[in-house]
């Protein structure tokens, strides 16, 4: 083996361990249904809607006592609206946050709203960040919320008050072209939706989600203040700069070792999928395949991989 070789294999290994070494916590307390206390102010209610890519259930969250609000309704679940308004009998919601408009995170917000005359608050409604080639075809991202208009369209860095709480509205696009994170101020914790999860590495994928975004907002997350965020699946991430930090080492791991195999000469998605994604679930094959084209559109756009025409999922990549 030449030094260059020997060299490259240790890059690689090294790589691997980073990946490997995410502290992921895949322990979950919540009861489906019933609300619990998770930091001081903020209770959460799972839904129960478990499966590959939701782990246990999506979490919504009621913040403060009173007068109250709840961030991530959840989907559009009779047996989960009622436990919300439940959790809430006797007090009065006056907004509703939504992080992204996922189908199980945003269309109970309607039956909320038409429950409690609450407005609805978030970025805006579902779009996608740009169109994404399939051969001749457009590809849309099925799991949006097309429905969700949100009453009052927050903007990066807005303020919302309510009684006993503050929350800030934080753009972090890239799990989704609209996603956002809340921050409750003065508490040191965070609503981070689905863009940081405790379980499992987020999925990125196009039209709908971008690599570049996607890093640049764990970056952005990661340079803030918050000790603590509330994800909307899985359970409370403890010390949440730190687990950014393995996200994003991961995500370079993951680029290096696409950038690896194109080394050995073109490949296809299905072929990348394969060489780098050893003993996934099947059912998470095609989620892996949309998260490399999303690592492909960004390391074309960079000029560090080329293919013929516009990037797609039928493409073929070579190094550029």
């Amino acid at each position: 083996m030449t030094l260059a070789a020997a060299l490259k294999r240790a890059e690689m290994e090294a790589l691997d361990r980073m990946t490997e070494d995410i502290p992921f916590d895949k322990s979950f307390d919540l009861r489906t249904g019933i609300a619990a206390d998770v930091i001081p102010g903020v209770r959460a209610v799972s839904a129960g809607n478990a499966g590959p890519f939701t782990f246990k259930g999506t979490v919504s969250y009621i913040v403060g006592r009173g007068k109250v609000a709840i961030v991530d309704p959840g989907p559009d679940d009779p047996h989960h609206v009622a436990a919300l308004l439940d959790a809430v009998r006797g007090e009065t919601v006056t907004h509703i946050f939504v992080t992204h408009t996922h189908r199980d995170h945003s269309p109970a917000a309607a039956h909320i709203k038409a429950a409690t005359g609450a407005p609805t608050l978030a970025e805006g409604p579902h779009r996608a960040s740009r169109p994404v080639h399939v051969g001749e075809e457009m590809r849309l991202d099925a799991s949006g919320d097309s429905d969700f208009r949100p009453d009052i369209v927050l903007r990066d860095g807005d303020v919302v008050d309510g009684e006993g709480w503050s929350i800030e509205a934080i753009t972090t696009p890239g799990h989704t072209a609209n996603h956002m994170a809340f921050a409750i101020r003065g508490s040191g914790a965070l609503f981070c939706g689905d863009h940081v999860m405790p379980w499992s590495t987020t999925i990125v994928a196009p039209p709908d989600g971008a690599m570049r975004d996607y890093m640049a907002s764990l970056n952005k997350l990661g340079a803030r203040s918050e000790s603590v965020y509330l994800p909307g699946h899985g359970t409370t991430i403890r010390d949440a700069p730190r687990f950014v930090r393995h996200l994003v080492r991961h995500r370079q791991a993951r680029e290096a070792s696409i950038l690896h195999r194109l080394g050995k000469g073109e490949a296809d998605i299905p072929t990348l999928v394969r060489a780098i994604y050893i003993g996934i679930d099947p059912r998470l094959v095609g989620a892996a395949g949309l998260s490399v084209f999303a690592h492909m559109e960004d390391l074309v756009d960079r000029g560090i991989v080329a293919s013929d025409g516009a990037p797609s999922l039928t493409s073929r990549y070579r190094l550029a």
